[in-house]
């Protein structure tokens, strides 16, 4: 079945239709089960209430990016820290940091943050190979800082709490960007980039009142989650429902005609990672069934039994496999083998599932695969081999050894708010 995928994949066909193929070839060729298992698997992988936070979050980006809130957010960080060494490369950190409170969808923020921010930095003179590298890199911290679409489906699969994973990626996914930010002043340094004039307190204040509703979405969304009122998956629905409002009745942005096409959108972008989801829940019952889990287990095991050890090679694994396949697929595949080994070791399972998360997340930026620098390369109209995009990496693989080996970056405000 591996064999299959890996050929399928190599050949040019899409990752979910692979391990459909691969995964509905292993199950005839078993002979165990009646093929009438594939249709149940594919419907019962998407029969879960979890989930449902997946559409209602990429509704929410859509009315985010339609009804004017995208731009108040830009407007503000120029406002905020425009006078920086290359002013507008950070711009699009801060950006990306205060979209990933909204949206929580890696590929949207790239597609929101790149289709203003990219256009004007070559147009100051970044050269958009780094510009392209950089909105890949940024927009990985969406999935990170609460809330996530990655968070919710690791959710749905394994049954961790979501609010206590959304609260433990906060400090890592702060830390990324910061961490983006300091490799943009060395390049800006490095190449004299421009920088923007100081905004004055008035200018700073209007923006930030502008913006005021845009930047009270993700309190009130998290803030919903951590006492309790609302569930991940209602918050998606205030998520939606907030955008709407803001859009509509207070920004004026959001038409009535524009609703049929803000839907449409919305669904062909939710039709992705949920043909992904099911396609991969039969490949993983597969890998389930024949004990797969316990071969890497006891891999693992023969290599090593210190965990420190065990942690980094697992690191390693998936940045391999986050070279050849899509983020989403490699979460569904791997998180039911790699949470029984979690517990096994004796790993925190929120800091367990927020390394895995983060690794993953790199992945989408490193090619042939990486699908936010497909994202970013297309919108910048450059080449992807030409995009500039292993100095964002090291420094992401840097933040995640970090990490790792300092669980409390991760445990510590979920040990706050959930005792």
């Amino acid at each position: 079945m591996i064999i299959v995928f890996i050929v399928l994949l190599f050949s040019g066909m899409p990752v979910a239709f692979a391990m459909a193929i691969s995964g509905t070839l292993a199950v005839i060729g078993l002979g165990e089960v009646s093929p009438l298992l594939i249709s149940q698997r594919l419907f019962m992988s998407l029969n879960s209430f979890p989930l449902l936070a997946v559409p209602l979050f990429i509704l929410a980006g859509e009315l985010m990016n339609t009804g004017g809130i995208t731009r108040r957010i830009i407007n503000f960080s120029k406002a905020l820290i425009g006078h920086m060494s290359g002013s507008l490369a950070q711009v699009n950190v801060v950006t990306n940091i205060i979209m990933a409170g909204f949206s929580g969808s890696a590929t949207a923020d790239a597609v929101a943050v790149g289709s203003i921010m990219l256009p004007a930095m070559k147009k100051d003179g970044y050269p958009p190979e780094f510009s392209a590298g950089l909105t890949a890199s940024a927009a990985c911290i969406g999935p990170i800082i609460p809330p996530s679409l990655v968070m919710v489906v690791y959710g749905a699969i394994t049954g961790l709490s979501i609010g206590k994973m959304f609260l433990g990626g906060l400090i890592p996914g702060l830390l990324i960007g910061f961490a983006l930010m300091i490799l943009v002043n060395f390049y800006a340094r490095k190449y004299n980039w421009p920088r923007g004039e100081k905004s004055t307190i008035s200018k700073l204040l209007s923006t930030f009142m502008d913006a005021f509703l845009a930047l009270l979405a993700p309190v009130i969304i998290l803030g919903g989650i951590i006492t309790g009122v609302t569930t991940a998956t209602e918050a998606g629905v205030v998520a939606a429902v907030y955008a709407f409002i803001i859009g509509f009745f207070v920004y004026k942005e959001i038409h009535l005609r524009q609703i049929p096409k803000i839907l449409s959108n919305a669904a062909m972008n939710t039709a992705v990672p949920i043909i992904i989801i099911s396609c991969a829940s039969i490949f993983g019952w597969i890998l389930a069934r024949q004990n797969f889990a316990s071969g890497i287990a006891n891999t693992l095991f023969g290599i090593t039994t210190n965990p420190h050890i065990m942690y980094f090679l697992l690191i390693c694994m998936l940045l391999v496999i986050g070279l050849f396949v899509e983020g989403m697929a490699a979460l569904i595949i791997f998180t039911p083998i790699l949470f029984p080994l979690g517990v096994q070791v004796g790993y925190d399972p929120i800091h367990f599932a927020l390394i895995i998360i983060i690794t993953i997340m790199i992945g989408t930026i490193t090619p042939p695969v990486g699908l936010q620098l497909y994202v970013a390369s297309s919108i910048a109209k450059v080449s992807i081999s030409k995009v500039i995009i292993w100095p964002f990496v090291f420094v992401m693989v840097v933040v995640l050894l970090l990490t790792t080996y300092i669980p409390s970056l991760v445990t510590y405000l979920p040990s706050i708010f959930f005792k």
